[in-house]
């Protein structure tokens, strides 16, 4: 009798965790991606004909998220559970086909890496949804994906050993200086057309296109790198003709768009690169594109909009954060600073020029001065994006089709990147009269940066709202942002409120800095 009670007990055990000793429970991490997908004898335009639902229930909780067609037949739901646990669902579809198929699946804990989609840590930061903070080190790759499966792979290589955790990338190929090769996919299915120029229908999307874009999506995930995925840009030249969409098609594509890709937790919305150079699109239509990712979006990814010449309104909803394009600021990020105040928000300078040796004006800084950009970025407590356009005899440039990067400043990034991964952003202490002094968010550090300015020695004086007490004490850390070394200042300092600045309180020597440019001190709170 003890042995059948025995296992009488260890049975409903078993079923009352919700297993089956028939059948195995798909397991899938949090954050991860589960997918549905039957085979069915399309009918009509499977893209527009026909509509395909899944619904994903835990609890309380319930989402509904679109599927999509996927080519041969296939339909597809994709979805990122975001609670672990046991999980069911069921689709609807106003094919019979695809209604009424119902299943389950157990989110487990995510694996090592994976930290979740990044979302706004308000109001200037940003954070994964396991609550680790993301600093944003990005770089610009507009058209990396539409060069073939050779430079894509040397691409991929070479960020592997890059410091860089996020992608500016467009889904449409680009027509442009140094890039004007046709790509190996199209979004759309070709209709008969003159040689030499393109006609398309917009209701049939490729899906080879597809595919090939989220195995590369994929790719970058692994890796720890977001794609922030550039929708619309004016990049065309009239050649394809994919700026000059109409409103209709765009939203298509837009739900086409969200309903394969919106469940991978790496994946960002840039609206477009430059709004305002696509002449073909007023700004009601903007608004709606913003809106319409905003609404149906079954996760909330982060959205921005850049610009050009004119800016779009960061302040309305749904926007995430700015995506700034502005040489100018470069000169005195104080005014950075303010920019990010008035948003509320946070701030990415996406482009503030090249790394590079082409005769554009936006296409030739020396890698001193994106270093700098860089740390001015990160005292206005925002965020800078990295770019190279070095001339390549085939016109392999790193910014718009990847390959291997030649210049000396990603190295010099990386060394940026790491120390704000110890300390944490920064903000500045006083704006108004200190743009060169910024505390970090848990007040534990002071930066000092003195950029281009080339002084012999720095005597501690501080702006007096750093917010610490008197006696508050710390070390110092002479940083050579280009040699990307550290020295340690043998001494401790103290805090002493004088007037309007902080002072050391102590008979100490100046710190000496040898008169060298785009040097920094580091202070580290001592308790």
């Amino acid at each position: 009798m003890k042995v059948i009670s025995k296992c009488l007990s260890f049975l409903i055990l078993f079923l009352l965790q919700g297993y089956s000793i028939f059948s195995q429970v798909k397991m899938v991490e949090r954050w991860g991606v589960f997918e549905w997908s039957k085979r069915v004898a399309p009918i009509g335009n499977p893209f527009t004909d026909v509509r395909v639902h899944g619904i994903f229930t835990m609890g309380n909780k319930s989402d509904t998220v679109p599927g999509f067609y996927d080519g041969d037949g296939v339909f597809r739901i994709r979805y990122m559970p975001g609670t672990p646990g046991i999980w069911t669902f069921r689709t609807m579809s106003d094919m019979p086909a695809l209604n009424g198929s119902s299943g389950r699946f157990n989110c487990i804990s995510p694996s090592t890496g994976n930290h979740g989609m990044v979302k706004v840590n308000p109001p200037h930061q940003f954070k994964y949804e396991d609550g680790k903070p993301c600093h944003p080190f990005g770089t610009t790759l507009y058209s990396w994906t539409h060069q073939g499966d050779s430079l894509e792979h040397i691409t991929l290589k070479t960020l592997s050993r890059t410091p860089f955790n996020k992608v500016r990338m467009c889904i449409f190929p680009k027509r442009y200086d140094w890039c004007e090769n046709e790509p190996v996919f199209y979004p759309y299915v070709r209709k008969p057309s003159p040689a030499g120029t393109f006609a398309w229908d917009y209701t049939r999307f490729d899906p080879a296109f597809f595919q090939h874009l989220e195995q590369r999506i994929i790719e970058l995930g692994k890796m720890g790198v977001e794609a922030d995925l550039i929708l619309f840009h004016p990049y065309d030249k009239g050649h394809w003709g994919f700026d000059r969409m109409d409103h209709a098609a765009n939203i298509t594509y837009l739900r086409y768009v969200m309903a394969r890709l919106s469940a991978y937790r790496n994946v960002w919305w840039s609206v477009a690169n430059e709004f305002d150079l696509v002449k073909t699109k007023q700004l009601w239509e903007w608004d709606s594109y913003v809106d319409l990712l905003h609404k149906e979006d079954p996760y909330g990814h982060l959205i921005s909009v850049h610009h050009s010449m004119e800016y779009y309104d960061v302040r309305r909803p749904g926007i995430t954060h700015a995506s700034i394009q502005n040489g100018s600021l470069v000169e005195n990020f104080g005014r950075a600073g303010t920019l990010r105040d008035v948003y509320g928000k946070p701030v990415i300078y996406d482009e503030v020029g090249y790394e590079g040796n082409t005769p554009r004006r936006w296409g030739n800084l020396k890698a001193e001065e994106l270093v700098h950009h860089h740390w001015q970025g990160i005292l206005a407590g925002t965020y800078v994006t990295h770019g190279e356009t070095y001339l390549d005899p085939n016109d392999v440039i790193w910014w718009a089709r990847g390959g291997v990067l030649k210049g000396q400043s990603p190295e010099r990034i990386g060394f940026l990147r790491r120390m704000i991964d110890t300390t944490g952003t920064f903000d500045y202490i006083d704006k108004w009269r200190n743009d060169h002094v910024s505390i970090s968010s848990d007040r534990r550090h002071i930066l000092i940066y003195f950029g281009r300015e080339q002084p012999a020695a720095w005597k501690f004086e501080l702006p007096a709202k750093t917010g610490l007490p008197d006696g508050t004490r710390f070390r110092a850390e002479v940083i050579d942002s280009w040699a990307m070394t550290k020295a340690a200042i043998p001494a401790v300092f103290r805090l002493k409120k004088s007037g309007d600045y902080t002072i050391e309180d102590a008979d100490g020597a100046d710190i000496p800095l040898g008169g060298k440019p785009y040097l920094a001190i580091l202070l580290t709170r001592v308790d």
